[in-house]
């Protein structure tokens, strides 16, 4: 059973540049404009997958340009899988599914950090099979 919280705020101290700092480093990228450019299309591919107080609670975690990203993309009515959703991002971006994987990952394990266990554990209960791997976490499935 999952616990509802109130959504924190954004993190102290927690800037978008701060945020595509540490995508930066978890990516290795050569260059702040390329962790930007990576975290704009992920964020924005996220917006697309994430509905209902989930997508309230991360918006209010991010940085408000992170937010507007994440925010400015209407949701599909049926959401991808996690390995679908790399694939559209690489098709967006004119990327490999490998390429698309890394940044997904890069971006996505700096979401977690920011949001933290209980707001991820809700965002990850409300999006299909697939994405806990993106988020860094283990993919666990129920015993049968």
């Amino acid at each position: 059973m999952l616990t509802l919280r109130e959504p924190t705020a954004v993190p102290p101290g927690m800037t978008f540049h701060r945020m595509t700092e540490s995508i930066r480093y978890e990516g290795a990228y050569p260059t702040r404009e390329r962790a930007e450019e990576v975290t704009r299309a992920v964020l924005a591919a996220l917006g697309r997958q994430l509905t209902g107080d989930e997508r309230v609670d991360l918006a209010a975690c991010l940085p408000p340009e992170a937010a507007l990203d994440f925010t400015s993309q209407i949701p599909d009515p049926q959401p991808l899988t996690g390995w679908g959703f790399v694939k559209d991002l690489a098709a967006r971006t004119g990327g490999t599914p490998a390429t698309a994987r890394w940044d997904t990952g890069a971006v996505l394990t700096v979401v977690a950090d920011v949001t933290g266990p209980g707001l991820l554990d809700r965002i990850l209960a409300e999006l299909p099979p697939g994405y806990a791997l993106l988020f860094g976490r283990a993919e666990l499935t129920p015993a049968a």
